[in-house]
């Protein structure tokens, strides 16, 4: 993932910082705890294609 990229990247919802999961191939936002898939190296950022992390799932 380009730094660059995501030095520019929000969440869509509440406009935060995203943190990036290379293991996962997902862009989480620790706020809402959703986490936004990375298909083909693009980030798709829409509410309806993000999951929601597990209670127990942490955030790093």
């Amino acid at each position: 993932m380009d730094k660059k990229l995501l030095d520019i990247l929000v969440c869509p919802l509440c406009k935060g910082p995203l943190v990036f999961d290379k293991a996962a191939g997902e862009l989480i936002c620790k706020g809402d705890r959703l986490a936004y898939p990375i298909r083909d190296d693009i980030p798709v950022m829409l509410q309806e294609e993000a999951r929601e992390l597990a209670a127990d799932e942490e955030v790093t």
